[in-house]
């Protein structure tokens, strides 16, 4: 079962940005200012700047790949199972490690105001967070977003407050140019140290990928969500740090554990005593409580992916009723809850921040894998921009970043690299037989590849879908149904390319040659007597299918483990697109599979009388149709009118005309002509409306 898709932009932005707040505002600051100085604003940007690599490249593969799992999925489909079973469970500890710190800080700020003891409140949190995880991602991500506004709006106000305070307001702070010198208090070495110190403030940027499989749209909310939200989340580091410094001085500073605390307590002094104070903390346990919420959210998705993939139990990949992996998010919640009640605070964003920079090096050299593998499949609605010195750049900066994080926290991560191997080597590598992408690039070097990587790329993207530019309907309105009698298979290829290559000017033995090639869309197809074939010509004005339908079937050989066969098909396809642009051709494959894979799909077929019928019958889904204007039929009501004054239900939308060869997108005064083709989207029920009324009536 899958997971629901139900994250949009915002939630998007919402679980990356909620994932960051917390210990890198109302922590970090006072103690990463110890090793640096006022340049820690520096720092803080520094990191902003050095995440960006890992960021593009997460929001690419992610686009690609949008599959529950995060680092674990996207490392053990480019480097195989074993870095992936690595990546996996040391990511899985580093995130658990991260969000029981979270729930211990909400803990710690409302022991500031309420007699509450900090462990048991993180336990209470724990299993709230986790009863919201289990009823849903939106109902989570619902939290989430009122935790993410109202952070925001404080800590705008607090920005805003202070730059009023050091700038015009305030003779008593005012702008002391004494606060910020030294700059470096101990040199360039204190500065990446603590670029490096401050790095963990940015890792819940990239906890989005491990929910990508359930965020509507994901080629653009994901890059775009992502990308949003290190923007705000950048800014407000950076400017809600310069506040603390000028407001609070280096000494001061340089420390102190509640720096945003200190630093309120000269600020708002418009509002009543101790107000300020207040709000501050409110804030901070809106922080402490996004990320918390956010971390079990994303976090519970390793299990869920790791059990999909037989590297943990299956249990954890079952779904329930709700469409959330239960079994994943009890196990992460009950091991927040063991961390919270016997492990010190001390040290542990260190060590994940570590694990989570080797992380990130494997992620940029995942990109530089799944490129040079040549996987067809591998269709990123998103590209890294400046590959690959973007990637390699990523690789060097983090690696540097780890040996300044000292050997305590390298040796930690090694120790976890171990333990996950160690794991693998036992209680996996037997299970388990599968390969990564690395073996496509090997295979260009005369090494052996894993051909199933390809088949399961390929139902990713069916299940992604077209994009918006892609032509499959107006493929379809335009396409050629031919019906036949037995006849041998070559003979029907060749008829069949004739015919095409007269379409489009090409060289009919090319394309026969291309059509008799043995591809990787017919294991991908589950559907009987169904058979896809498909070829390229460079520079053609558009695609061209045609569809044979033969009731007593053609004899197709294939070859399968070296074994030679043949199967019975009553129905091809043939699909030409252009050369230039070979990802479309493998998407509008993808979304025929899902057509062709309809209930009753073959029987259906046969029962339509006309090749307007059959046309139309591939055009119907239950979020679109398509349907052609004629006198003789239910739409001759459209015809000579409109579109403003056509009658439709309120939620659906005509989005393209096809009219004589050419396609459009109508305006409220474009008026319908009998043999036009409308393409209509809307909801489910309206579109069925439409489709008895307009298609069954007939």
């Amino acid at each position: 079962m899958k997971l629901k898709k139900e994250l949009g932009l915002f939630d998007v932005f919402a679980v990356s940005t909620g994932a960051m707040f917390s210990s890198g505002f109302f922590l970090l600051p006072g103690l990463a200012a110890q090793y640096t100085g006022p340049s820690v604003i520096l720092a803080y940007l520094l990191a902003g700047v050095l995440i960006m690599p890992s960021m593009f490249s997460v929001a690419e593969i992610s686009t690609a790949l949008p599959r529950s799992g995060g680092a674990y999925f996207f490392l053990d489909r480019s480097l195989g199972p074993m870095m992936g079973t690595i990546g996996g469970i040391g990511t899985y500890i580093a995130l658990l490690l991260k969000t029981a710190f979270a729930l211990v800080g909400i803990g710690a700020y409302g022991a500031l105001f309420w007699a509450i003891p900090i462990k048991e409140t993180a336990v209470v949190f724990a299993v709230v967070f986790a009863i919201l995880n289990i009823f849903g991602a939106r109902k989570s991500s619902g939290v989430q977003k009122i935790f993410v506004i109202g952070l925001l709006v404080v800590l705008g106000a607090f920005i805003a407050d202070g730059f009023w305070n050091i700038f015009s307001g305030n003779p008593s702070i005012g702008f002391d140019t004494n606060a910020y010198y030294p700059f470096f208090t101990q040199g360039l070495d204190g500065l990446v140290f603590t670029t490096g110190f401050v790095f963990v403030s940015y890792l819940g940027l990239t906890q989005i990928a491990s929910v990508a499989e359930e965020i509507k749209n994901p080629e653009r909310n994901i890059p775009l969500g992502m990308g949003l939200s290190l923007l705000v989340t950048g800014l407000i580091y950076v400017l809600g740090v310069f506040v603390m410094v000028s407001v609070i001085g280096n000494e001061a500073l340089s420390g102190d554990l509640s720096p945003a605390a200190t630093a309120v307590e000269r600020l708002f002094n418009w509002l009543p005593a101790k107000t300020g104070l207040y709000i501050i903390v409110v804030a901070a346990l809106f922080a402490f409580a996004s990320t918390g919420n956010a971390g079990m959210l994303a976090t519970s998705r390793y299990p869920l992916a790791m059990g999909r993939d037989r590297l943990f139990s299956e249990k954890f990949s079952k779904i329930s009723r709700w469409g959330t992996p239960i079994p994943a998010i009890l196990l992460t919640a009950g091991l927040i809850v063991l961390f919270i009640l016997v492990l010190t605070e001390e040290g542990i964003v260190k060590l994940a921040s570590t694990f989570q920079l080797f992380i990130f090096m494997a992620i940029n050299f995942s990109v530089i894998v799944f490129r040079n593998s040549k996987i067809a499949s591998y269709d990123p609605g998103y590209h890294s921009p400046l590959y690959p010195w973007m990637q390699l750049f990523g690789i060097v900066s983090s690696l540097a970043l780890m040996f300044y994080m000292g050997w305590g926290a390298l040796a930690f991560t090694l120790t976890t690299i171990l333990l996950a191997y160690l794991w693998y080597l036992f209680f996996v590598s037997s299970k388990v037989k599968r390969e990564g992408a690395i073996y496509h690039w090997f295979a260009l070097l005369g090494k052996h590849r894993h051909d199933e990587l390809e088949n399961e790329f390929m139902m990713i993207l069916r299940e992604k879908g077209l994009r918006q530019d892609d032509v499959l309907n107006q493929t379809i309105v335009r396409s050629q149904i031919h019906r036949v009698k037995k006849a041998l298979f070559e003979d029907l290829v060749q008829e069949v390319a004739n015919s095409m290559a007269v379409e489009l000017n090409a060289d009919r033995n090319a394309l026969k040659e291309e059509f008799l090639r043995t591809t990787p869309i017919d294991p991908a197809l589950v559907i009987p007597e169904v058979s896809l074939l498909y070829a390229k010509k460079p520079d053609i004005p558009h695609p061209v299918l045609h569809m044979v339908l033969c009731k007593d079937g053609i004899e197709k050989p294939f070859e399968e483990k070296g074994v030679s066969n043949t199967e019975n098909i009553k129905i091809f396809f043939f699909l030409v697109n252009d050369a230039n642009d070979p990802k479309q051709q493998l998407r509008m494959l993808a979304s025929l599979l899902n057509i062709v894979e309809r209930d009753h799909f073959t029987k259906d077929i046969f029962s339509l009388r006309s090749s307007k019928e059959v046309i139309e019958f591939l055009l119907h889904d239950k979020r679109f149709i398509s349907f052609a204007l004629s006198k003789n039929d239910p739409t001759n009501s459209l015809i000579d009118k409109k579109l403003m004054e056509v009658s439709l239900p309120p939620d659906v939308l005509v989005i393209f005309v096809d009219r004589e060869n050419t396609s459009f997108a109508p305006k409220g005064n474009t008026v319908l002509r009998e043999h036009d083709v409308v393409t209509i989207v809307g909801e489910p029920k309206s579109i069925n409306t439409l489709y008895d009324r307009f298609i069954l009536s007939r």
